[in-house]
């Protein structure tokens, strides 16, 4: 019996050697085997599939202030208000995908099925910009009266897309980073690297959108200009079925908010009772093992303690046969709830920063569109700038990855270079020059305006190349910040939690711009009181949009030094045990030993 066992020891060491040891499956259901699942053998498939979705993003939205302005008749600071309100429900959806990906469908079947419902709206967008009973009629081609059915199309079809969006954001990046075995040094190492070129890739996308795509929609058509993000995004889904059998799925958990509400009514009822001075009297699984499928144990930390009540067995919780969760709630559970609490106040802080950028596909464009657009005979679409953020994403992040991180290793010792913190308050303090970039050239241009009478001049004598520092300052910014945060959220979430912690940090980006939307609404009210123009008017030459932007740089500046405080009291968390058992329940353990006996 004793060789027996010391065989089957044996087997369950070679097992642990070939399988993964985050309880993550292959596409049978089947443990992960490290040598033909996941890594940088299924990441090409997720970042083809991120790389032409962002292409369908950028795409339709770059350029969408202006079609909205000139083919759907809209003026600039509504146009402007109905963009940030449609980019906003972009962002907010992420929080449906999430809920389902992390309680019910998984993150494979939650992007699979999200993304037919965007590659339906895509279609239904180039219908009604191309169909003959939709089209809008045009005397020329910046005035265009727009029909009632197509606007109800157009907007559906927004909103759709919108919809499909939600279901790939909080998922795709979380998905990417779960084809790494969190327990393999040798394979966690990569992690990091994985969401500086799953952003890489996302600027590949919009590389080719606010480039290629951009003229198009200004030359040949808005027809042509959907119809091509809506072929880039079936080319998404393809590329994401493709990599099937590649890819390392994580069990859904169950609903993360139900177990959040346990906590919160387990501590209510206990709010009385009193905590035991030894917090490892605190109620939690017997061995090393969670209890919530796919997570690890969490250590116990003292911040928000009132929340321990959850997990004090009581005398009656003795006697009960089996835990009801709704009166006890394990150390872990709780810990999940601080760890959501303690990422909100970071959270806050993004969406200043996801305002200003916002701002390309809104306000810069419109900056633009008052600017000298030609180069020699060729037509500079102004969205088309937003190529130069783009540049600078592509630039930073390789010398980010291999020259800036090595060297801040020397001087940190952190193996990361800088600490995801550190890292995102650089992108908030550069975020502020982009927006003083902004304002002073609009000073400089409404000084030209005003100088030779150019009021009624709508393509004046500067050229549109002077708005490259503000793109590339911007973009510089994103690989700070986004990037960052994207890890930060990933890293710091509860392992069961992740897609739901992904939808919220982009859930700055859809507060970002319903604060722009809001912000333009005010000044707009504000600065309009007495019949003059405003701060952003039809006619931009009559304005003070550098006003706008010396708001946005003011509210930055507040926004860093809050980020700061935060930053000082926030501690990162601290996982302890393992996940479940990948034999669990299996039956491979208990027939191993008998082969052996």
């Amino acid at each position: 019996m004793t060789d027996a066992i010391d065989t089957y020891n044996k087997i369950e060491t070679e097992e642990d050697d070939v399988y993964t040891k985050d309880g993550t499956l292959d596409y049978k259901n089947n443990p992960a085997n490290k040598n033909t699942t996941g890594t940088w053998k299924a990441c090409p498939y997720i970042l083809g599939n991120e790389c032409c979705e962002r292409l369908a993003y950028y795409g339709m939205s770059t350029n969408l202030l202006l079609y909205f302005k000139h083919n759907l008749s809209q003026h600039s600071a509504t146009a402007s208000k109905n963009l940030s309100n449609w980019q906003g429900t972009c962002y907010i959806t992420p929080l449906i995908g999430a809920f389902a990906a992390d309680a019910y469908l998984g993150r494979y079947w939650t992007i699979a099925i999200f993304s037919v419902i965007y590659v339906l709206g895509m279609t239904l967008l180039t219908i009604s910009a191309s169909a003959s009973g939709l089209k809008s009629i045009c005397v020329s081609k910046d005035d265009c009266q727009s029909t009632y059915t197509q606007l109800v199309v157009t907007y559906v079809a927004l909103y759709l897309v919108a919809l499909g969006t939600g279901g790939i954001k909080p998922c795709v990046s979380s998905y990417g980073a779960d084809q790494f075995d969190d327990a393999d040094e040798k394979e966690k190492k990569y992690k990091s690297s994985f969401f500086n070129w799953f952003y890489f890739s996302i600027n590949i996308g919009a590389l080719i959108a606010s480039s290629v795509l951009v003229w198009i929609q200004d030359n040949k058509g808005w027809g042509w200009g959907f119809g091509i993000p809506a072929v880039a995004m079936a080319i998404a889904v393809g590329s994401f079925f493709s990599g099937t059998r590649l890819y390392r799925n994580q069990k859904p958990s169950g609903s993360p908010l139900t177990r959040i509400c346990q906590v919160i009514v387990a501590s209510w009822k206990k709010r009385k009772v009193q905590l035991p001075t030894d917090k490892s009297a605190l109620y939690e699984m017997a061995d090393n093992e969670s209890a919530i499928v796919g997570s690890r144990k969490l250590d116990h930390t003292k911040k928000f303690s009132f929340l321990d009540k959850a997990a004090v067995e009581t005398p009656s919780d003795k006697l009960k046969e089996s835990v009801d969760p709704w009166q006890l709630c394990t150390v872990t559970q709780v810990e999940e709830f601080k760890a959501i609490i303690k990422l909100l106040p970071i959270w806050a802080t993004g969406i200043i920063f996801s305002t200003v950028y916002g701002q390309m596909s809104n306000l810069f464009v419109l900056q633009g569109s008052y600017m000298y657009i030609k180069l020699n005979d060729f037509t500079i679409p102004p969205a088309a700038l937003s190529i130069f953020d783009t540049l600078s994403v592509i630039f930073w992040v390789p010398v980010y990855d291999r020259i800036l991180v090595p060297v801040a290793r020397k001087y940190t010792g952190n193996k990361s270079g800088l600490t995801q913190l550190q890292r995102m308050g650089t992108g908030l303090v550069i975020s502020i020059f982009a927006m003083l970039a902004a304002g002073i050239l609009e000073v400089v241009r409404l000084g030209i305006v005003r100088r030779n009478n150019y009021y009624d001049l709508k393509n004046m004598p500067m050229s549109i190349f002077w708005q490259v520092p503000q793109y590339f300052l911007i973009g510089c910014a994103e690989v700070f910040t986004f990037i960052g945060q994207l890890e930060f959220f990933y890293q710091q979430a509860p392992d069961s939690m992740r897609s739901l912690c992904s939808a919220l940090s982009l859930t700055t980006v859809a507060l970002g711009s319903y604060l722009s939307s809001l912000l333009v609404t005010i000044v707009t009210n504000i600065s309009t009181k007495g019949g003059k123009p405003g701060w952003i008017p039809d006619n931009l030459n009559h304005g003070q949009l550098q006003n706008f932007f010396w708001l946005l740089a003011i509210l930055s500046v507040l926004n860093f030094g809050a980020f700061l405080l935060i930053a000082r009291w926030y501690s990162y968390k601290k996982p302890i045990g393992t996940l479940s058992s990948k034999f669990k329940d299996d039956g491979i353990s208990s027939e191993r030993l008998t082969n052996a006996e």
